[in-house]
């Protein structure tokens, strides 16, 4: 297993949590930063990512597995309430299909017959930066207006 660092080298997502790399942040705190994916499978696709750099799931000690799933709970939640999604997906890629090599987990609005089938994500943009800000302010509303207790420690 590997030890967290602060920050990985040259590692995208450490650098988005620096505040070095754009992003859309729609929640966060001491141990985790959520922020809209730029290729989302649908819109308010977002990505849950812990501020310490692990590469992978199997390296983040067991210890904070609570406190990033129950940020991963809150955004699922947060989708239903704020997006009127009917559900969601939760994936992790470990080394396949990873695309930066630290540790994130998927979290997608999901609707019936929305498409989307088995393991083909088929990708979609943005329309425009305000589709996007608006996307952001959709669900950081819904995870303001969530009980306290479901927030994590925000």
């Amino acid at each position: 297993m590997m030890s967290p660092s602060s920050i990985g080298d040259g590692c995208r997502f450490c650098k988005l949590i620096a505040g070095d790399v754009e992003s859309y942040v729609v929640f966060e705190d001491e141990v985790a930063v959520v922020f809209l994916d730029h290729r989302p499978i649908f819109p308010g696709h977002c990505l849950v990512v812990p501020k310490d750099h692990y590469e992978t799931l199997i390296d983040v000690p067991p210890t904070l597995l609570t406190p990033i799933f129950t940020i991963v709970q809150l955004v699922a939640q947060a989708m239903e309430h704020g997006l009127k999604a009917e559900g969601s997906l939760v994936a992790i890629n470990t080394r396949v299909s990873q695309s930066v090599p630290h540790v994130h987990i998927h979290v997608v609005p999901r609707r019936r017959q929305d498409g989307l089938r088995g393991f083909f994500w088929p990708r979609q943009t943005y329309k425009d930066a305000a589709a996007i800000v608006e996307m952001q302010h959709l669900l950081r509303t819904a995870i303001a207006k969530l009980p306290s207790q479901q927030r994590g420690s925000s």
